[in-house]
């Protein structure tokens, strides 16, 4: 593993903090400033799983709203 990626790694912020900004990126409510302060101390490994589990959870609730709206037809 190269130093470069050592070195992001070690970053920070903790899981759910990464959690959090990840959230606001999803909602696209961020501030400038703050966006800029997260980049600088997220830790892309959380970055990657906060992605994955904020798509998941995404594509679950669609699915379920789907359901609901197709029983609701019936």
């Amino acid at each position: 593993m190269s130093d470069d990626i050592k070195e992001l790694a070690q970053r920070k912020l903790n899981f759910f903090q990464t959690l959090k900004a990840i959230l606001w990126a999803f909602l696209g409510i961020r501030k400038g400033a703050s966006y800029q302060e997260d980049i600088s101390r997220l830790n892309p490994v959380h970055i990657i799983l906060a992605g994955i589990i904020g798509v998941l959870v995404f594509v679950f609730i669609l699915v379920m709203l789907a359901r609901w709206a197709i029983s609701g037809l019936a």
